[in-house]
Parts: structure tokens; C-alpha cells; sequence
């Protein structure tokens, strides 16, 4: 029987012992950091010379660790190795497939604590958003898991007398995967393990400013008991490494998550036939978003939950998420002004500093890359829109920004349509639900996107009308929990894949009829 999927629950930091915890992961992986990890091949460490360094972005100097750097001969090697071992893999019993992400979840929340203070320092977020991640690379394993043991059963088709028809699923082959810096562990994992626990074999090229945390993923999928070459870590340049794969004629699949331009340029690289390809190449996109809160009146909406809701889509792990709420619509002069003051007010309240530290709430953002086009951006807006609060920044030793509200900011400004990825929220107000629900749709995206209001009719008119993947009434825009808001979005936002949802699994499979007459 299986056993029913259950969300992982979040850590609570008010229990000391929690806190203890937290601190004690912190000193262990501050007395690790600047270690070595070679690539995994086949099961084997390879170590080259050339290496990526992963640096803790709070504090630029500091070392996380060095990894070493694959180039195109050795994504070739990987490539061979894990086409072979497909061979192998496919036939595995799902059953068995299911059990090693069941043993995988079992080992991460035994070393959640660690695995949290990994990303605090190497991805730099702050205690609940790190947790969160954990938490959520527990749902992908648990969900996927039963997920596939239903699969495996195929689907019931209609019954013809003289005739057995069966309908089943069969995996696709080798996947590349390339996973995020913002998620590094639950997209990282969650991307790989649906592949994985489908029958196909991976080589995995996580982030270059994340890749330390892939490597300790590796180490668990091993112990859960995994077999070599089912997934090879190659961390790499997308220049060289992604590319080569990207366009190798034994790539079957390529899961990405990413920047919408990048995402498209694989798109279009993968739609090229090359020599010896006997396949169409599948593409499972997730390229971010631009999204937006739209707040009823004051007659018909709870003022501060929406001023609470905005502030904590917009800045939770420095607005670093492709569902942070970066526009906020508000209907109504009475209802505009309340809600600025509070945001204003809420946004101050918001500490900023180092996210080893449990008051922290805003840690530094990923790089130098994205501190230069966060504040870039932040100097557009003072032009844009009026400056509420924030508008400061600091990289003098770690990449700091601090939360930026812009307001009256006309829909069609640039920092009201394109992906800012930081702390940086822009406001604006609509004379009525329709025109509020106009700008949510204004941009080339279609992530997320919430309500706060009461009107039930209003709520309707948003469900059918508010074009976004994911839609939330009287809540924030993020914190998509894994089978119970399953995620991915429209338009220029990706493949609409839906991530812990109850198709995903079957994106990485095609299905097969068999009829037999008798």
C-alpha cells in the first residue's frame, strides 16, 4: 500500500533547541568551507585542474569550496556513460526507483540542519527561506516517489471483447539537467529526481555560483543507494559544457530552469536536428516571471494582510524568486494610500544583513552580476517612479542591496515590465478590478500572481481572467507547496511544466499502446 504524501513541515525557530541546532550546522560547515570536490562520472571523482570557486555571497572574500570544472571531452564521457547505463536503468522496477528517493528523503532530513547552513552560506539565505528549500527537496522526493508507483500501473483504457489493450509509460533516455542558483537545492533535486525515478539518466550541470550543494546531493542520492551513472555531475560553463549537450544527438530531454532568455536559446537549440539524432528533443522550461498583487478597495479587501502578503512575496530571499511579487496594483485612492503607508512602514521593519544570523530576513543577493543589474535598476526607478524606501546598496563586502519600494509607477515603465530579480517592488494604483487585472497581464509573462479581496465576484472575475500559471486569492504570491499548488507558468514564463503536480512525472516518459488480439 502506498503510503499518502504528507508536506514536510517547516522548522519552528522558536523552539531552542531548533536554534541550537541551526548554530551548531552553521560552525560545522564554517569549519569545511574551501574543500575540493571533483566531478562524478560513472561513479568516479574526477578532479581537473581548472576549477569553478564558489564564493559565500555575504561575504565575497570567503571561500565555500572549489569545484572542479568539466570541459567538452569530459561532458562527452559523461554523455556515453550515461547512455549506457539508460540500458540498465530503464528495466530497474519502479518500485525499487520509488524506494531509493524514499531512503534519499529519510537521509536529508536527518542532516537538514546541515544541508540549511550550506545554503546560508553558499547561496546566502537566510534561516526560514534555507529551510524552506530543504523542506521542499523532502516534498519533491516523497511526492515523486509515489508518484511513479502510480505510473507504473499505466492508465485503464476501454474495454474491447477479443482484445487486451495496455497502456503504459516508458522513460525517455538521457536528460540534461540545469538547474538554478536560487533554488539550489529543492529545484536542483526536484528536476533531477523526476528524471531519475522515471527511468532516465542524468547528467546534471547545477549552477556555477551554487555548485557545492549539488555535490552533497550527490553524496546522498549515493548513499540512498543510487547506482553509478544513473546521474553524473558535470558542473561547467553553459558556453562549452551546456551547449555540447544541448545540441548532443544522444540527449533526449533537457529540464532547464532559468532566465527566459537563456531558456529560449536552448529552446531553439534544441529544436535543430543533428547528425545521428533519431529522436524530437523534449524541453521542460521554467524562465521566471513578473508578477504582480492586485489589491481590492479599501470596501473589499483586508488592507493589511495585503500589505503583509506584498512585503514578504516581494523580499523574501531578496526578491530572488521567479514568483516574487515585484508589481503591486491597488484599486482605489483610499485603498492605494493605506496600503503604500504600510508597506512603507513593514519594509523598514526589515533586517538586512548576514544570513547566519536568525534576525536576518534580507541576506545579500547571488553575485556581482546581479548586484550591478539590481542597482542599475534601482537608479532606472528613481526616474520611473518615486522612491519610498530603500534605493540603497552596498558591495564593499558582500552584495547587499536593501529593499526598494518605487511608487506611482505608470504599467508601462521598465521596472513595471521587466525581471529585476532583487528586492525592488514597483506600485502602482487602478481605478477598478478590470484595469487592475489589465496591468497583472501587461507583461510577456504569466507566472504567478494573487487577489487580496473579499468580493466573491471580483475573485471570480481574477480565476477566469488573471492569466498566470499560478493564482492565489488572499495570500502571497509565493510559497508554492509541492502537491497542493503545483507550479509553472504561461507565456514567455516557461513549458507551464507544473512542478509537484500530478502530470510532471509523465514530461519525462512517453507512453506506449500495446494491443494483443486473442
Amino acid at each position: 500500500m502506498v503510503v499518502p504524501y504528507k508536506h514536510e513541515p517547516l522548522t519552528d525557530f522558536s523552539i531552542e533547541s531548533n536554534r541550537q541546532e541551526y548554530l551548531e550546522a552553521i560552525k560545522k560547515v564554517e569549519s569545511e568551507l574551501g574543500k575540493e570536490y571533483p566531478l562524478i562520472i560513472g561513479g568516479k571523482r574526477i578532479t581537473t585542474e581548472e576549477k569553478i570557486i564558489s564564493y559565500n555571497p555575504a561575504n565575497k572574500k570567503e571561500v565555500v569550496g572549489s569545484v572542479s570544472k568539466a570541459n567538452q571531452e569530459l561532458a562527452e564521457k559523461a554523455m556515453q556513460i550515461a547512455d549506457s547505463t539508460f540500458q540498465t536503468w530503464k528495466k530497474v522496477d519502479p518500485t525499487v526507483r520509488a524506494e531509493i528517493l524514499f531512503k534519499a528523503a529519510a537521509i536529508v532530513r536527518r542532516r537538514k540542519f546541515e544541508l540549511c547552513a550550506w545554503l546560508t552560506k553558499e547561496a546566502g539565505k537566510p534561516w526560514p527561506q534555507a529551510d524552506g528549500d530543504i523542506a521542499e527537496g523532502i516534498d519533491f522526493l516523497e511526492y515523486y516517489g509515489r508518484q511513479m508507483l502510480e505510473l507504473a500501473k499505466g492508465k485503464p483504457l476501454a474495454h474491447n471483447p477479443g482484445q487486451i489493450n495496455k497502456y503504459t509509460y516508458i522513460p525517455l533516455g538521457v536528460g540534461v539537467v540545469i538547474s538554478p542558483w536560487n533554488f539550489p537545492f529543492a529545484i536542483m533535486l526536484g528536476t533531477t529526481v523526476a528524471a531519475v525515478v522515471t527511468g532516465n539518466t542524468v547528467l546534471l550541470k547545477p549552477a556555477s555560483t551554487t555548485p557545492v550543494i549539488a555535490y552533497k546531493f550527490m553524496e546522498i542520492m549515493e548513499q540512498a543507494g543510487l547506482p553509478a551513472g544513473v546521474v553524473n555531475y558535470i558542473p561547467g560553463s553553459g558556453a562549452e559544457v551546456g551547449d555540447y549537450l544541448v545540441d548532443h544527438p544522444r540527449t533526449r530531454f533537457i529540464s532547464f530552469t532559468g532566465s527566459r532568455d537563456v531558456g529560449l536559446r536552448i529552446n531553439e537549440r534544441a529544436a535543430v536536428l543533428n547528425k545521428g539524432q533519431i529522436w524530437i528533443k523534449r524541453v521542460i522550461a521554467e524562465m521566471g516571471g513578473k508578477d504582480t498583487i492586485v489589491v481590492d478597495d479599501a470596501n473589499s479587501a483586508d488592507l493589511e494582510l495585503a500589505a503583509q502578503s506584498i512585503v514578504t512575496s516581494a523580499f523574501g530571499f531578496s526578491g530572488q524568486k521567479c514568483s516574487a511579487c515585484s508589481r503591486a496594483v491597488i484599486v482605489g485612492v483610499e485603498a492605494y494610500d493605506k496600503v503604500v503607508k504600510r508597506v512603507a512602514e513593514l519594509t523598514k521593519e526589515l533586517k538586512v544583513g548576514d544570513p547566519t544570523k536568525e534576525e536576518t530576513f534580507v541576506g545579500p543577493v547571488n553575485d556581482e552580476g546581479a548586484f550591478k543589474k539590481i542597482s542599475e535598476y534601482i537608479e532606472l526607478g528613481k526616474s520611473e517612479g518615486h522612491l519610498l524606501t530603500g534605493g540603497k546598496y552596498d558591495d564593499s563586502k558582500g552584495y547587499f542591496i536593501h529593499p526598494t519600494v518605487f511608487i506611482d509607477v505608470d504599467p508601462q515603465a521598465r521596472i513595471m515590465q521587466e525581471e529585476i530579480f532583487g528586492p525592488v517592488l514597483a506600485m502602482t494604483k487602478a481605478n477598478s478590478i478590470e484595469q487592475a487585472i489589465e496591468i497583472a497581464n501587461n507583461t510577456v509573462y504569466g507566472l504567478t500572481g494573487a487577489v487580496i479581496s473579499n468580493n466573491r465576484a471580483h475573485l471570480e472575475q481574477a480565476r477566469e481572467d488573471f492569466h498566470v500559471g499560478n493564482l492565489y486569492f488572499n495570500r502571497g504570491c509565493t510559497a508554492a507547496t509541492v502537491g497542493y499548488q503545483p507550479f509553472g507558468g504561461f507565456n514567455m514564463s516557461g513549458t507551464d511544466s507544473k512542478a509537484g503536480g500530478p502530470d510532471y512525472l509523465t514530461l519525462h516518459m512517453q507512453a506506449k499502446s500495446v494491443s494483443e488480439a486473442l
